[in-house]
C-alpha cells in the first residue's frame, strides 16, 4: 500500500510540475510559434530574412557572445575575490552583485544613460553606439557567472592547493591545474545563463542604445517595434528564431558543462 501511495505521489508530483510548466512556458511558447507561421512558411521566411531583422539578430548575437566571454573572465575573478579575499565592505559588495536581479531593467538603462550618456559626469559618452549594447548587457548579466562560481569556490578543498604549493607549484600553476578544472562546469553554466539573458534583454537597451536600425537595434527591440507597427506575425517569427538560437546555445553550453563534470570525475 505504501508503495502504491509512493507511485501515485510521484505521478501526482510530475503531473503538477508539468501542468505548471505548460501554463507558464510551454503553451505561451506554442502560441508564439503558431502565430509566426499563421501566414505560411513563406511569410515566416520573409519576416526573418529582411535586412533589418537579420541585422538586429547579428547585433544581438555578437554582443551576447562578447558579454559571455567578458563575464566568464571577470565574473570568475569577482567570485574569487569575494570568496578568498577579506576587505572592508565585502558584504556590501557581495550584496550589490545581485542588484541587476532586483533593479527594473528600464531603471538600469536610465542609470547607464545618465552615467555613460551625453551628460556623463566622467566624460565618457557611449550612448547610441554598439558599445552601449555590450555595456547594458554586461550590467544585467553580471550576477550569473559570479553566483554560479561562488558556491564551488566555497566548497573547494583547499588542502589540494596547499599540497601543490608545498611541492613547489606556483599560484598560477595551482589555479590552472587544480582550481580551474573544478570551476569550469560552473563557469560554463553561468555563461550559458548569461547568454540566455543577454539575447532576450529589452529594458536596459531601450534608452542607451537609441534603437537605431542597422546600428544599435537589438533583436528584442526590433520585435517590439514590429508589434508597435501592427505586424504580430513578423514579431513572432523573429521571436521564434531568437528562441531557437538561445535553445541551441543553451544545449551546447549544457553539453560542455556535463563534459567538464565527467572530465573532473
Amino acid at each position: 500500500m505504501s508503495r502504491a501511495f509512493g507511485i501515485s505521489g510521484d505521478v501526482l508530483g510530475r503531473g503538477v510540475a508539468m501542468t505548471y510548466l505548460s501554463i507558464v512556458a510551454l503553451i505561451p511558447l506554442a502560441a508564439v510559434l503558431l502565430e509566426s507561421v499563421d501566414g505560411g512558411l513563406d511569410t515566416f521566411w520573409s519576416a526573418v530574412t529582411t535586412e533589418q531583422a537579420v541585422a538586429s539578430l547579428k547585433i544581438t548575437l555578437i554582443a551576447s557572445l562578447i558579454v559571455v566571454l567578458v563575464n566568464a573572465v571577470f565574473g570568475t575573478l569577482i567570485a574569487w575575490v569575494l570568496v578568498r579575499d577579506e576587505f572592508p565592505g565585502k558584504n556590501i559588495v557581495n550584496s550589490l552583485i545581485d542588484l541587476p536581479f532586483a533593479l527594473p531593467t528600464i531603471v538600469a538603462g536610465l542609470t547607464l544613460l545618465l552615467f555613460y550618456g551625453p551628460d556623463s559626469p566622467v566624460g565618457i559618452n557611449l550612448a547610441f553606439t554598439r558599445a552601449s549594447i555590450v555595456l547594458a548587457l554586461l550590467f544585467v548579466t553580471l550576477p550569473f557567472v559570479v553566483r554560479a562560481v561562488q558556491p564551488v569556490l566555497l566548497e573547494l578543498d583547499r588542502e589540494m592547493e596547499q599540497a601543490a604549493e608545498s611541492l613547489g607549484a606556483g599560484k598560477a600553476t595551482v589555479f590552472r591545474r587544480i582550481v580551474l578544472p573544478n570551476l569550469t562546469p560552473a563557469i560554463i553554466a553561468g555563461a550559458g545563463l548569461a547568454f540566455a539573458r543577454a539575447v532576450g534583454e529589452f529594458g536596459s537597451l531601450v534608452l542607451i542604445t537609441g534603437n537605431i536600425p542597422f546600428k544599435t537595434q537589438a533583436a528584442s527591440v526590433f520585435i517590439f517595434s514590429q508589434v508597435e507597427s501592427d505586424n504580430p506575425i513578423g514579431a513572432a517569427a523573429v521571436s521564434v528564431v531568437l528562441l531557437l538560437v538561445a535553445l541551441v546555445v543553451l544545449l551546447i553550453f549544457g553539453w560542455f558543462s556535463k563534459r567538464a563534470l565527467r572530465h573532473e570525475e
